[in-house]
């Protein structure tokens, strides 16, 4: 049984069209290395007794919740994924700025040399916090984390995909294209 063991190449897609016709998505680009990704889905539970036990169980996907580590988190890419804007270098922040949808992409070599890829594929992000820490006479690195909330998409009610390289279905382009589209074009 193949295991995760790494992460790498994090992407984001800004969604741009989520309604009963279709979704459509901007070309992926490139957050920053990646360090952490935590995927944190909520469910709600009930369960229905009767004649004096359990009789039946439902349960339903509310949000879910991703942290994401990165090198660093260029001044482009916040921009983009929480609305503000960049001008001359600057970035503006501003309190009426709003983050758009977007998906987040990413791959997963397993213990095997195998890759799991990954889209997530509706959420907004939040402003992070900034932590800043003087240099001391030994390096530290400060690293910078997202955090956002994802939800099923309108169109089809998917939140998530996943391939496997080992799967016994898998096709090889899938891996090559991942990060091209979030949806492949139809034919």
């Amino acid at each position: 049984m193949a295991v995760q063991v790494g992460l790498r190449d994090l992407y984001y897609a800004v969604l741009t069209k989520d309604d009963s016709t279709g979704v459509t998505y901007q070309t992926p680009k490139k957050i920053a290395a990646a360090i952490n990704a935590k995927i944190s889905p909520k469910t709600n539970s009930e369960t229905l007794y009767a004649d004096d036990g359990p009789v039946e169980t439902a349960s339903s996907l509310g949000e879910i919740e991703v942290e994401l580590e990165v090198s660093d988190l260029p001044l482009d890419v916040q921009a983009e994924l929480l609305g503000h804007t960049v001008s001359q270098g600057v970035i503006i922040k501003k309190s009426t700025d709003i983050a758009p949808y977007v998906a987040i992409g990413f791959k997963s070599v397993k213990s095997n040399g195998k890759f799991r890829y990954v889209w997530l594929l509706k959420g907004k992000f939040e402003v992070p916090e900034s932590e800043y820490k003087t240099m001391e006479d030994k390096p530290e690195f400060q690293t910078a984390t997202i955090k956002g909330t994802f939800i099923r998409r309108d169109w089809d009610n998917a939140w998530q995909k996943i391939a496997d390289e080992d799967h016994p279905d898998y096709v090889p382009n899938i891996g090559q294209n991942w990060f091209s589209a979030v949806e492949p074009p139809t034919a």
